[in-house]
């Protein structure tokens, strides 16, 4: 795991480059401490910087950027490409010369197949994550390539006449003419989604490459500072599409192809020469990925969960249970709430944009002390998305099949009444009454999730209705001021697809915009604060085809989800010892802001400081954090929002419109 970065003027340079290449890589360090390198090429004023994360092939041979053999091409490349010794092998049989290998690094196997292959090609036959700078010194082009999913980061925009690009948005930070404008109008949807999301970032004039993206910019372009559009070299999408086409009607095939595609990526994905170890919840994602693992090892895998001094969100003894039955070597580390606060006064600078969801703190501390025994850990992300493991897969297409027959005015009466019992009073029904449910029923925040569907139940469609429950806050305008809001209604966000039903499409919405944009950002930020590498076995193109090849009800049946994935993990962990409440990865946050939070949420609601940022309206900002202190009504994940880009706003001071 790397961190990239580059500066491409399309004119000849009149002064190096390699300064400014070395403060923007030093801007990344966490994501590569091991090794550093830049090259640049005068003629054309373009320069290349990387950080490097040692895991495959620690030797000089596998520094960058890298040129090819031939000369022609350069490479600066983020993440790693899991077949690559397979990508070897059929390179050998390409028909070329012999080729004489420097070292066994997926940075040369890769520059060896941009030569044969050409580019797209060589994206098409790579299993892995990665963000990729490549420079064709012949064609006197820079492509700009991105992972199927976005597993890996790429920003990139014209700064002061010249094309800028890397990992994170700190290092075009550092590049020569940075002024770093606020582009206001993602306010309002990072306030309903508690993220960044899409192309867009919180700066004007800077992109994210999208998942699946291919960038080709010439000297002309950039001379004439213009951007061509982005090409997509792969689609989840229609990658679904085709997969449907083939899907399995019998269930024992269809089951077996899913073990065997995850056996297959797991395995590939162990592949590492330093330390390597899993994430363990107890839950469903990560035990098989741990059982998978420990069936593919002859020595005891290592795996880790993290136990928090909060019983309520504490799952390592039911981690603990799941290692003890698999035979791994497992260790829990040991985070107290202490560990937490005092990580939240870092959160800007480790994101960069300003990030909402909570969960990221627990995120951040597993990767912290994961990282004190290995480098590289497998995750379970992905497999809620592509195997149907988010309730509103279950809950929707019920609520709205009853919802739809009510007309509106019904609907929004039913809403009010809801709201009659404030949220805290059903959590306390539920902690009484989920006793004699089965433990599936059991919902933890319950009042809140009951206030949300409140929320929606004015919606005019089924995708109205999922984007209210994909929503942190569903009226995010109210918290900006008039000029500021967009007027655009939350079905106006999601794209209808021919050929999926309803559940089959809030899928593919999870995975091209909550998974993107929030899980996977999440995780990688985490992580590579403290240089771990992660890597999502779920998240392989074999693995999405097998999973979109299977009968819907497979993934979901009987109010359950991730129904498929259960019968495999059936056979490494007992059912009892897996199915019981999923608590996620959260943090008190409600207690936090009216405790040991309050000072920190105080001075950043002060009035000074919201009007470092005029959009937002200050009042009703104020009234949301009276009536949380309050108890009045449940306002945490919105205020946390308010707060995050408030702290953005104190660290990054940027430029306004």
């Amino acid at each position: 795991m790397c961190g990239i970065t580059g500066i491409f003027q399309g004119v000849p340079s009149s002064q190096a480059l390699e300064p400014a290449l070395e403060q923007m890589a030093n801007a990344i360090f966490n994501r590569g401490p091991d090794d550093s390198g830049v090259w640049e090429d005068s003629s054309v004023g373009l320069g290349l910087g990387h950080r490097r994360l040692s895991i495959v092939d620690l030797s000089p041979a596998g520094h960058q950027p890298m040129l090819s053999d031939c000369g022609r091409f350069v490479l600066a490349f983020n993440g790693e490409i899991y077949n690559h010794h397979a990508l070897r092998s059929a390179l050998a049989l390409s028909g070329g010369p012999s080729i004489a290998w420097k070292g066994h690094s997926d940075t040369e196997t890769l520059l060896r197949a941009f030569t044969v292959w050409g580019v797209e090609k060589t994206l098409e036959m790579a299993i892995g994550m990665f963000a990729i700078a490549l420079w064709d010194r012949e064609e006197q082009t820079l492509t700009l390539a991105r992972d199927r999913f976005g597993e890996k980061p790429l920003y990139y925009g014209l700064v002061a006449g010249a094309l800028v690009f890397g990992s994170e948005l700190k290092a075009l930070q550092r590049a020569p003419g940075w002024k770093g404008e606020l582009a206001p109008d993602v306010l309002e949807n990072y306030l309903r989604f508690g993220c960044i999301g899409g192309q867009a970032s919180i700066f004007k004039d800077v992109l994210k490459l999208s998942p699946g993206g291919l960038l080709n910019v010439s000297v002309s372009d950039v001379r004439n500072g213009r951007l061509p559009p982005v090409r997509r070299w792969w689609s989840p999408v229609e990658a679904a599409r085709d997969a449907l086409e083939g899907h399995y009607n019998n269930p024992e095939i269809a089951l077996d192809n899913i073990e065997k595609a995850l056996a297959a990526s797991v395995g590939r994905q162990m592949a590492a020469d330093v330390p390597l170890g899993a994430f363990l919840s107890g839950g469903i994602d990560s035990s098989l990925v741990a059982a998978l693992m420990q069936s593919q090892s002859s020595q005891k895998v290592r795996t880790f969960s993290v136990g928090f001094d909060d019983p309520r969100y504490d799952e390592s003894g039911h981690a603990a249970m799941v290692a003890a039955h698999l035979g791994t070597e497992h260790t829990t580390l040991r985070a107290t709430s202490r560990m937490a606060l005092d990580l939240i006064p870092r959160l800007p600078e480790l994101y960069d944009e300003p990030f909402a969801d909570s969960s990221q703190l627990p995120t951040c501390l597993i990767s912290a002390l994961t990282r004190q025994h290995v480098t590289v850990a497998l995750s379970g992300d992905g497999g809620d998305e592509l195997f149907g493991g988010y309730n509103r897969y279950v809950w929707l297409p019920r609520v709205w099949s009853k919802l739809s027959r009510m007309p509106l005015p019904m609907r929004q009466a039913l809403g009010r009444m809801l709201k009659v019992i404030p949220s805290s009073g059903y959590d306390r029904m539920m902690a009484v009454g989920g006793k004699a449910l089965p433990s599936r029923y059991r919902i933890r925040t319950f009042g809140e999730k009951l206030y949300k569907l409140a929320d929606v139940l004015a919606c005019s469609s089924d995708r109205a209705l999922y984007g209210g429950l994909a929503s942190m806050n569903r009226d995010p305008e109210q918290l900006l001021k008039p000029d500021w809001r967009s007027g655009k209604s939350v079905e106006d966000l999601y794209p209808a697809l021919a050929g999926f039903n309803q559940v089959e499409w809030m899928m593919l919405m999870d995975t091209l915009n909550f998974m993107v944009d929030d899980v996977l950002v999440k995780v990688d930020r985490a992580s590579m604060a403290s240089s771990l590498e992660v890597r999502a076995p779920f998240l392989d193109p074999g693995v999405y085809a097998a999973a979109w090849q299977l009968p819907l009800d497979m993934r979901v049946r009987n109010g359950e989800g991730k129904w498929a994935l259960r019968q495999v993990l059936y056979k490494y962990v007992p059912r009892e010892m897996i199915e019981r409440p999923k608590m996620g990865f959260a943090v008190p946050l409600d207690a936090w802001l009216r405790g040991p939070l309050r000072e920190w949420a105080e001075d950043l609601l002060s009035s000074s400081s919201l009007a470092d940022l005029p959009m937002l309206n200050a009042g009703r900002v104020r009234r949301l954090w009276r009536a949380h202190l309050e108890g009045r009504r449940h306002y945490a994940q919105q205020l946390w929002a308010v707060l995050q880009v408030l702290a953005w706003q104190r660290y990054w001071r940027p430029g306004l419109p």
